[in-house]
């Protein structure tokens, strides 16, 4: 069972690089200076795992998150019935946001139960 959290734990930082090379080959260009900047950080995060900066990058993705589904809510009051295209707009945008808001509240919990010395602290007893 640990080693089941410790794995499941460990996967956002992956998760979200994931979805950078999604959306730096979706973007079709070569050099893209925002999706380099995202894969050093996260590459970054995960070989020093910073504990302020594990909390600061997904609050931000909270944040945009929060955003994005205002903007969804938005459009989806545009179409004019709920057909085919509505539903699909709607179930693959929630999905999207709230798989991201819950990868950035595992994110949030493994930093804030760090110690010091950077090792996790896995509940105890469990």
């Amino acid at each position: 069972m640990k080693n089941l959290k410790k794995v499941l734990l460990q996967l956002p930082e992956y998760l979200l690089i994931i979805a950078v090379v999604s959306y730096w080959g979706a973007e079709g260009v070569f050099i893209n200076p925002i999706a380099i900047a995202l894969m050093l950080v996260l590459i970054f995060q995960i070989i020093f795992k910073n504990r302020v900066v594990g909390i600061v990058i997904p609050g931000f993705l909270i944040l945009a998150s929060l955003y994005m589904l205002l903007a969804l809510m938005s459009e989806f009051n545009e179409f004019t019935s709920f057909n085919s295209e509505a539903k699909e707009f709607l179930l693959v945008g929630l999905s999207l946001f709230i798989l991201a808001i819950l990868i950035s509240g595992t994110m949030i919990y493994r930093y804030s139960t760090m110690d010091e010395s950077g090792d996790e602290q896995l509940l105890e007893g469990s």
